[in-house]
């Protein structure tokens, strides 16, 4: 089983794809098929079926998956050498 620089309850950071710059806690670790699940990142909408909790049906929102090489551990991040935000800034005339 191959080996992951971070693991489950680990504070990251985004460092590439469309949620550059967010940060959350590491929910869960898939490393099979090396994807994490970031709290509060990548958020999905997921269309449920009629249950108990919801009779009519519902549309719930919650967390996807990212491959585990576009995140890094906050603490590194933040220590690196001139720590310059990861957020894609655009610079308006």
């Amino acid at each position: 089983m191959p080996k992951a620089h971070v693991k489950k309850g680990d504070e990251v950071v985004v460092i590439a794809g469309s949620e550059l710059g967010k940060r959350g806690k590491i929910l869960n670790v898939n490393l099979k098929k090396q994807r994490v699940l970031i709290e509060g990142v990548k958020m999905i909408k997921r269309h449920t079926k009629k249950n108990q909790q919801h009779p009519q049906g519902a549309i719930i929102e919650r967390e996807g998956t990212i491959h585990i090489s576009n995140v890094t551990l906050a603490a590194k991040f933040d220590d690196r050498e001139g720590a310059q935000p990861a957020v894609a800034e655009t610079a308006e005339p």
